[in-house]
């Protein structure tokens, strides 16, 4: 049994080595070993996306389970048509009995993989049999991941949320995956946003009838306004910076003090979200530790570090202006503590990924070139866009923002008048409950649902309308597969789904199941190209393919043992569905 089990391990995944190891051996046959050396040396010209191999294989073709271009390389290589090429390499494939293939056919010069109804079947085996863990990938290692990082000194806005939710998107597929992950918030209390506030605190009371981090931005704003005008009190600004990082203690207390405030407010709005870091990493402790000492000493014995009227500065290949490492006073820089925070990293972890914002880009890359001549490997970078409003920018500096805790808010008032209008049945407890879950889910898949490197226009009621296919859309389909089930329990219908010696013949049904077996190699791609938007696209797809299986198939009044089948493949799709949410960091209720 442990054998079986091992053997059908991430259905597509086996689909997918199936596929490769056919073809390979009717290449080989075909042409011999040479040609597949030569494939394998013209990979990296051949071959631009990280899941790309030599043997060109499509796992989400339109037109086949699985479809193999590789005829248009071997094209380049043959000198021949790859049509007959394509034609040549089907003649030498050989299907066994117990194949996950039912055929195989070259269309042109695609070769198209369809799976057999064994496939089908051990599908859902898999998913009932892994619950919660199908699509897990054994994957080994550590990996510490920072995200959201935002100054303490006012309330998140929804730039910083598209950083929150796609970090911690992030996390939970490589936790999925198999990685041990760990979140990590690098506090910046060492800027001189920082300092600024401190004053501020020192000349301006809070706001106690506000949120702490909200009364924080109102300190933070007056105190700028009084900077602006006042070079003396600008130096008051400098001498605070100064005391802190030579550990004064009156300093450090105030410093603490202001900081844990912002951040008390922060954490509950990530709360609120559902997002929490493993691990909260001050910059004071590397100035603190003597790690930021350690850097400067690392790069004078390199070479590379020059002085200038007391300041030391690091030239980086490439960049033509040079990288400042410690002021003239002996203050340290961001730029020096971040590269002794990520020099930490590396030797606490397998694998270190910041999620930064695009205007940290050229940041990231003087710190990777930095990194590069200590002999420390540099992060992996995942930068995302910026997100904008309708009512415009986005400034902490101006007081001209939308912050997180009222998009919240506003999101959550208008999923409670959609559910209080459609669930008139429902208690006011209930209905806050469901709006809670469909607000928030909203307000996350649509920051996370496409690629992080594209602009993103937040549109609230774009958003929370179920026919734009976004959270409420896949939410619905979750909550239309429980009530199913509950329905069919009520009903005394066994649902134990114990026999699963049923055929699936309905095209609609086929497709479902095929789409369930996408889960693992969904989750693979994800994590290996880290962008979780690839989750949630599948997550939408999943919805649309059971809504296609509702309107075409009968479930409750089928047949048995049809009945008892369909029952079973939506007790699959309740599971897949809820696991694609939760990877997202979105609930998946029971109704809606």
């Amino acid at each position: 049994m442990k054998n079986k089990s091992h053997l059908f391990l991430k259905m597509i995944l086996a689909l997918k080595a199936e596929a490769e190891r056919l073809l390979a051996d009717a290449l080989r046959k075909t042409y011999g070993d040479g040609v597949l050396a030569t494939l394998k040396g013209e990979e990296r010209t051949l071959n631009e996306r990280a899941l790309e191999r030599i043997l060109e294989i499509d796992i989400e073709s339109e037109h086949a389970d699985i479809s193999s271009s590789v005829a248009f390389s071997l094209a380049r290589i043959l000198r021949r048509n790859p049509a007959e090429i394509a034609s040549e390499i089907v003649e030498n494939i050989e299907l066994s009995e117990n194949s996950l293939f039912s055929s195989v056919e070259a269309v042109g010069p695609y070769i198209n993989f369809h799976a057999s109804e064994r496939f089908l079947a051990e599908t859902l085996r898999e998913i009932l049999r892994e619950g919660s863990n199908f699509g897990c990938l054994n994957r080994k290692g550590k990996v510490i991941i920072e995200h959201t990082s935002a100054n303490p000194d006012g309330p998140l806005h929804i730039g910083h949320l598209r950083n929150a939710v796609v970090g911690d998107a992030l996390a939970r597929i490589l936790r999925h995956a198999g990685y041990d992950v760990e979140t990590q918030y690098y506090v910046n209390d060492m800027g001189k946003q920082v300092a600024i506030l401190v004053f501020g605190l020192k000349n301006f009371k809070l706001d106690e009838k506000k949120k702490v981090d909200h009364a924080i931005a109102d300190v933070y704003i007056a105190a700028n306004k009084i900077l602006e005008r006042s070079s003396e009190k600008m130096r008051e600004v400098e001498e605070l910076m100064r005391k802190y990082e030579a550990n004064d203690g009156e300093t450090v207390r105030k410093y603490k003090e202001a900081v844990e405030k912002c951040l008390a407010g922060i954490k509950e709005t990530l709360q609120k979200l559902n997002i929490h870091h493993d691990r909260f990493v001050w910059e004071s402790e590397f100035v603190r530790s003597g790690a930021v000492a350690e850097v400067i000493h690392a790069f004078e014995r390199s070479g590379r570090l020059k002085e200038s009227e007391g300041a030391f500065m690091l030239e980086l290949e490439g960049v033509e202006k040079p990288l400042v490492l410690q002021r003239s006073d002996g203050t340290s820089l961001y730029s020096t503590r971040d590269i002794a925070y990520h020099r930490w990293k590396s030797s606490h972890c397998d694998i270190f990924i910041d999620v930064l914002g695009k205007d940290h880009e050229l940041v990231a890359k003087q710190l990777a070139k930095a990194l590069e001549i200590l002999g420390v490997k540099p992060p992996e970078v995942v930068i995302f866009e910026f997100v904008s409003l309708p009512e415009g920018s986005l400034s902490t500096r101006a007081g001209r923002f939308i912050s997180a805790d009222e998009l919240i808010e506003l999101i959550m008032r208008q999923a409670y008048e959609e559910v209080a209008k459609r669930r008139k049945d429902l208690s006011e407890e209930r209905k806050r409950e469901i709006a809670e879950k469909v607000g928030i889910g909203a307000l996350k898949y649509d920051l996370v649902k496409v690629s992080p490197e594209k602009h993103i226009i937040f549109n609230m009621e774009d958003a929370l309308n179920i026919e734009k296919k976004g959270s409420p859309f896949i939410q619905y389909a979750h909550a239309r597969a429980s009530s199913i089930l509950r329905m069919a329990k009520r009903r005394g219908i066994d649902v134990s789904c114990d026999d699963l010696s049923f055929k699936f013949e309905e095209p609609a049904e086929v497709a479902l199941v095929k789409k369930l077996a996408m889960l693992p190699a969904v989750v693979e791609r994800a994590c290996d190209e880290r962008k979780p938007h690839i989750v949630a696209k599948f997550a939408r797809e999943l919805a649309e393919a059971f809504n296609q299986f509702y309107r075409d198939c009968a479930v409750i009044h089928a047949p048995p043992p049809l009945r008892e089948a369909r029952l079973c493949l939506v007790a699959c799709v309740k599971q897949v569905l809820s696991i694609s949410l939760n990877l997202l960091g979105i609930e998946a209720p029971e109704e809606m």
